[in-house]
């Protein structure tokens, strides 16, 4: 039986099926990402979790089997934390976005929900290199941003907006490494301190310019005036 499917019935035979024991295994799942975050996954302890749980170590095993199972449904839950869709921001009598502006508002949006939990996936991208579960789960998310990009490309692509020479699937899946890279790069390793809001106005231009959409006219010059000031 593949992995997956092995995985995907040890978590169906320890859901509770009481209010209290979904309460609790919530409790042990929030106290396994705060472990992780502080020890990373090699040094963290079912001791530690449980303690942290206020369970005792026995509990553990009646809603998981191993320190690698409840890692694995941390890293699920964030990963659906990634790829949620957007709350309703904009006002019902507000303007359409322009294209540029939908680029950096799911930039910004990235950007935001990577750095609001950035220790966390932290240990995430080091898990994922050794423990081929972590790793398919993150392939997932990242195929899940490139498939929605390569849609938006091609809808550009038709309206004349977007360079039809450029293959979309491959724009989409080059584009979004780059932001997620990028990402992992600067908020968890800490290659470089950059104000949040230009780094996203960068990943907007470098987007744009590899897609070659057309600039607004009205914040390329409201940039020139800050940076003649």
């Amino acid at each position: 039986m593949p992995r997956s499917a092995t995985a995907a019935r040890a978590v169906e035979g320890t859901t509770p099926r009481s209010r209290k024991g979904a309460e609790t295994r919530a409790r042990l799942l929030e106290a396994a990402k705060r472990v992780f975050e502080e020890d990373g996954f090699l040094d963290a302890r079912i001791s530690d979790i449980s303690k942290r749980a206020r369970l005792s170590h026995g509990s553990f095993y009646h809603y998981f089997d191993s320190k690698e199972q409840i890692f694995r449904e941390v890293a699920e839950a964030q990963e659906r934390m990634l790829t949620a869709p957007p709350a309703a921001g904009k006002s019902a009598g507000s303007g359409p976005d322009s294209h540029r502006e939908r680029i950096r508002r799911a930039n910004r949006r990235y950007l935001e929900q990577y750095r609001d939990e950035a220790r966390i996936m932290g240990v995430i991208e080091q898990a994922s290199r050794y423990d081929e579960h972590v790793n398919a789960v993150r392939a997932a998310t990242q195929k899940h941003f490139a498939d929605r990009a390569e849609r938006s490309i091609r809808r550009l692509q038709k309206q004349g907006v977007a360079d039809r020479n450029i293959d979309p699937a491959i724009a989409a899946m080059a584009l979004g490494a780059m932001v997620a890279r990028f990402a992992e790069l600067w908020l968890v390793q800490g290659y470089a301190d950059y104000d949040f809001e230009e780094a996203v106005e960068q990943l907007t231009t470098l987007w744009c310019n590899a897609l070659r959409i057309e600039p607004e006219p009205h914040r390329e010059r409201s940039r020139r005036r800050t940076a003649g000031s």
